[in-house]
């Protein structure tokens, strides 16, 4: 299995220009990205399509780890993030897909326009086929976890994020940050012939928000 500690690829570039490694290829394609010590920062809480690419070739089981904080935005009611993963190509500006990947999605909406999304807290998986072009394949009610979301909870703690996806099955396992032994697992939306996924690219995003992210649980 390969284990992705997904800002390990990135947070190296902020922190020391003289490390002797062969850094990734990476793309700040829309948003405001900034590295402050040892975090990335998305500082732009009206950016809607905020997004970093990253060069990391995946297939079969993989793991992606990192954390995230909350930093602003929320006000208005409205905010998300998620990640692109098996992405066969990326678009280097602002889009709504991310080439053919599947998009894991978490979300706050207090009013939410697209039909299919619970009003509150919830998570999405999409299935991405261009970088215009996305379909929602599943959509997951999580208001029995927003009480965790106060501003002190947020403001104030880290949040881990664990993934485990296999390309050669489609099963997708989410741990519960509350809970590492504990984890929601599912099947993407595929038929056999698209297996096994594989792609050189993840796609970090966040919608209407502004959040830092850093290495480990």
């Amino acid at each position: 299995m390969k284990r992705l500690v997904l800002f390990l690829l990135v947070l190296g570039l902020g922190v020391s220009l003289f490390a002797q490694v062969q850094l990734p290829e990476y793309h700040f394609a829309s948003g405001s990205w900034t590295f402050i010590g040892d975090r990335l920062y998305q500082n732009d809480a009206n950016a809607r399509l905020a997004k970093v690419n990253i060069f990391a070739p995946q297939s079969g089981p993989m793991l992606y780890e990192f954390n995230v904080r909350y930093e602003g935005g929320i006000e208005d009611g409205h905010g998300g993030f998620g990640l692109h993963i098996f992405v066969n190509n990326v678009l280097n500006r602002a889009s709504w897909g991310s080439g053919s990947s599947y998009l894991l999605w978490l979300n706050y909406d207090e009013n939410p326009i697209t039909k299919g999304i619970p009003k509150g807290f919830s998570a999405q998986v999409y299935r991405s086929y261009t970088n215009s072009y996305m379909e929602l394949v599943q959509s997951i009610d999580l208001n029995e976890y927003a009480y965790l979301l106060t501003y002190d909870n947020c403001a104030a703690n880290t949040v881990p994020v664990k993934i485990w996806a296999d390309g050669n099955t489609g099963e997708v396992r989410v741990y519960d940050p509350t809970d590492p032994t504990m984890n929601y697992y599912f099947y993407l939306y595929l038929d056999k012939k698209d297996l096994p996924l594989k792609g050189n690219w993840v796609s970090l995003r966040t919608n209407g928000i502004q959040l830092s992210f850093g290495m480990g649980l």
